[in-house]
């Protein structure tokens, strides 16, 4: 499983945009699920959130190769999808992600250099 990965956040709707927010969400949907099949992600998981008080409302983690994922991050629909989210919802961001060993990794390197530093 790819150690890399991509996470989209979201909030609600922007308020007056909750047809348009779902018609993205639908828009964005498809394209991953094509890129899935198109064998350039690994993976997509989807997680709406329960009301916690946060501005966090749910998230799409894809997963895949470095290089696949900066490859699409790069494409023009890439852009044109993240440019109507951010339209149609509150918050909504999107970050590169260590993920599993990447993660455990990352840690590790970082206790080691920062050793002297305690």
């Amino acid at each position: 499983m790819a150690n890399f990965g991509l996470f989209f956040g979201f909030g609600v709707p922007a308020r007056g945009r909750e047809i348009q927010a779902s018609k993205v969400f639908g828009e964005t949907m498809a394209y991953w699920n094509q890129r899935k099949a198109d064998g350039e992600i690994e993976s997509i998981e989807v997680a709406i959130l329960q009301p916690h008080g946060g501005d966090l409302g749910g998230f799409v983690l894809i997963r895949g190769e470095p290089q696949k994922l900066a490859q699409l991050q790069g494409s023009e629909e890439f852009g044109r999808l993240n440019l109507r989210a951010g339209f149609a919802v509150e918050g909504f961001g999107v970050v590169t992600a260590l993920l599993d060993d990447a993660a455990a990794n990352f840690v590790a390197t970082a206790n080691d250099i920062t050793a002297d530093l305690r």
